[in-house]
């Protein structure tokens, strides 16, 4: 049973044709290897194209078995899905296996949100006496004013940032493009952050169009960012779980709230669907019934 040249093939085509990040090519092959250990430790001696539906039910009842929630389950699958589509795609496998699996229901899981007012704490809990400060600001003022991903706003180049039309060039999942406008507060603290603090910087080779630096003149890590982040939640005194994907949906939601339109959300946060968008941006009970009272025929 070798699966290896299957999954490199695999790799290669999320890598070059789907154009996804290494952190989602190796979700996906995480989700394969799990399927693979599962035969292992059946004796199963069974390749990617022996497999049948009623393998995968086995494998099905495993991962309910160990106690993986629902949308873990679901989130394995799709992988696995995936990868027989590609197989399919490559004439590898005249048929899916698991067109005749079902996938776990799972419920709209929203993320935590802040208020308006929570943001504000967190921003003002910043220490501008700090040498880092400014550059903490700027990059709270973008994950809330412009509704970035964590990636998308550590790769973001000074290059991409349009300060006469007031937007940023975004290069988001799946490497698209996308224009974001800037919030008044981003593009304020941007501008301070650039032309008083980094702009005395010694900045590492390769690091020169990159926004947000550390003190060693380099990109900052993902892991970095949360921890600004926990630590500036936690020093404002709120007990929320917070990161930066929790002021882009706080983003979202206080846009829709305010009666911005689903479809314009859905272009600023880069999503290719609207029901992505849907779940991102949940509504309050009076924007709905102040929806209702303005624009049906009969309120």
């Amino acid at each position: 049973m070798n699966w290896d040249p299957y999954i490199r093939g695999f790799k290669a085509y999320l890598k070059l044709e789907k154009s996804l990040s290494d952190n989602s090519v190796m979700a996906y092959v995480n989700d394969i290897l799990k399927l693979v250990r599962f035969y292992e430790s059946e004796q199963r001696e069974l390749s990617p194209t022996q497999t049948e539906p009623e393998h995968l039910r086995a494998f099905l009842k495993y991962i309910t078995g160990i106690g993986l929630s629902d949308r873990s389950q679901a989130r394995i699958l799709s992988g696995i899905r995936a990868f027989y589509k590609y197989l399919i795609m490559e004439d590898m496998m005249k048929k899916n296996p698991m067109d005749l699996i079902d996938t776990p229901r799972t419920g709209r899981k929203l993320p935590d949100t802040l208020s308006v007012e929570e943001v504000d704490q967190i921003i003002s809990a910043i220490d501008l006496s700090k040498t880092e400060g400014h550059r903490n600001k700027a990059i709270l003022e973008t994950l809330y004013g412009c509704g970035l991903r964590v990636s998308e706003l550590i790769n973001l180049r000074i290059s991409g940032i349009n300060f006469r039309e007031g937007h940023l060039r975004i290069i988001g999942k799946g490497n698209r493009e996308r224009l974001v406008p800037m919030g008044g507060s981003a593009e304020k603290y941007i501008r301070i952050y650039l032309d008083e603090y980094r702009s005395r910087q010694a900045i590492q080779k390769g690091e020169e169009d990159i926004v947000f630096l550390n003190r060693r003149g380099r990109r900052l890590t993902r892991v970095m960012i949360f921890v600004i982040i926990r630590d500036l939640t936690a020093r404002a005194g709120i007990k929320k779980k917070t990161g930066p994907h929790t002021f882009r949906h706080s983003f979202a939601t206080h846009l829709v709230e305010g009666g911005a339109d689903l479809r314009a959300v859905q272009e600023m946060l880069g999503h290719e669907s609207i029901t992505t968008t849907e779940i991102y941006t949940h509504l309050d009970r009076s924007y709905l019934k102040d929806t209702l009272l303005q624009f049906h025929p009969r309120p």
